[in-house]
């Protein structure tokens, strides 16, 4: 059985990507128990990028370099930043597996355990000043 979480940051992650590469595109929120949700973390992560780049390097930048950085990659990220951000009803634990889960359609396993370091260290730094 599949998760609808874990699909739904799959949407998100496309989403995302799918607004980078075309500013112009309209984004589709399909009908689903999630949509909300899909529909917040999308836009929210979009709209708050320039705040989230900047924690990230704030609180990452000898881990990550984000000019040098594959672009799904960051965008998982950001993503997830955002929901440890704003997202306080999701526990820390679930939202790094749901994004490792998803990050396995679109990523080698080399980068899903770079990316389980880097979201286990962000989680951590924004735990403690949250």
């Amino acid at each position: 059985m599949v998760n609808k979480f874990y699909s739904s940051r799959v949407i998100i992650i496309q989403n995302i990507y799918s607004k980078s590469t075309n500013p112009e595109a309209k984004l589709d929120y399909k009908k689903s128990q999630f949509k909300k949700f899909i529909k917040d973390v999308s836009e929210g992560t979009l709209e708050r990028e320039e705040l989230i780049n900047q924690i990230i390097f704030e609180h990452l930048g000898s881990d990550i370099d984000f000019k040098k950085t594959d672009k799904i990659l960051k965008i998982i990220v950001q993503a997830a930043v955002f929901e440890l951000l704003y997202k306080h009803n999701n526990s820390i634990k679930v939202i790094i597996v749901e994004y490792l889960k998803a990050a396995e359609f679109f990523l080698e396993k080399s980068k899903v355990k770079y990316l389980n370091a880097i979201l286990d260290k962000i989680s951590r730094i924004l735990r403690k000043s949250l």
